[in-house]
């Protein structure tokens, strides 16, 4: 299920790092994200290989590597980076069971779930990015300063 799942948010959070701080022609380091998110670097590896096996985002290799968008980020849907990291598996038999689940709970939470994808499939990263600068953050500067004296 998507309500709340660590892995969905943190993937969409990494990706709108990407698209703010590098889009398309910069690059982002993988640390510079981590750090940013107060991550550990180790843990977003695998969300990183997985989200650049699916093409929403390029590894360059190389001292100024790092990711960038695959995509311009006016067409990367919310929807489809959290689909491409999260595994929903309706089979499991590790939840909750008995009649007030089943006949209650599940039907209203794939409710909820069904509307929330929905809502996914029309935010892109372009929204997100905008929503960002509205709220007053900047993009930082694309080279340091270097003075000479």
């Amino acid at each position: 299920m998507l309500l709340r799942r660590d892995r969905a948010l943190v993937a969409v959070l990494i990706m709108l790092d990407v698209a703010f701080h590098a889009g398309r022609t910069g690059t982002v380091s993988a640390a510079d994200i981590a750090g940013r998110a107060g991550l550990a670097r180790r843990g977003i590896e695998p969300l990183l290989q997985t989200l650049s096996r699916s093409s929403l985002l390029e590894s360059v290799r190389g001292p100024r590597g790092g990711y960038h968008l695959g995509r311009p980020r006016r067409d990367i849907s919310v929807a489809e980076i959290v689909s491409t990291v999260v595994n929903i598996d309706s089979d499991g038999d590790d939840g909750p069971t008995g009649d007030l689940f089943s006949k209650v709970i599940d039907p209203f939470w794939c409710e909820q779930e069904k509307e929330l994808v929905a809502r996914l499939r029309d935010l892109t990263l372009d929204d997100l990015v905008r929503r960002a600068e509205a709220a007053g953050l900047r993009k930082p500067l694309t080279e340091p300063i270097s003075f000479s004296i």
